[in-house]
């Protein structure tokens, strides 16, 4: 599994401050249903463009400071972080493709 657990004290580092590839990252909750269904499609986006691509996993309920920092209302969230800008988002369970055209934004 190539994604990194995305907490307030690696945000700098692994987002913010990250130049390169695109960051992608999930807003997610273990009691969340759809979260859990758009999990594994997360996990392939990173197994398949690992070197392309850094996704990231944000808990909400260990990390109320980030999801508070993102407005984050619903979940699940998806973002797309380029050079420390937000480039595009999209909320609720998406299909891969539609995830995948996210980062071409």
């Amino acid at each position: 599994m190539n994604e990194i657990e995305i907490t307030k004290e690696n945000f700098d580092d692994e987002v913010r401050n990250y130049r390169g590839m695109p960051v992608l990252l999930d807003f997610w909750a273990s009691w969340c249903g759809p979260c859990m269904m758009l999990s594994p499609i997360i996990e392939e986006i990173a197994d398949e463009y690992d070197g392309k691509i850094k996704v990231g996993k944000v808990n909400v309920d260990e990390q109320p400071e980030l999801a508070a920092a993102f407005k984050v209302e619903s979940i699940p969230l998806v973002v797309v972080v380029k050079d420390g800008a937000i480039t595009a988002g999209a909320m609720g369970y998406r299909p891969k493709e539609e995830i995948l055209a996210l980062l071409d934004k």
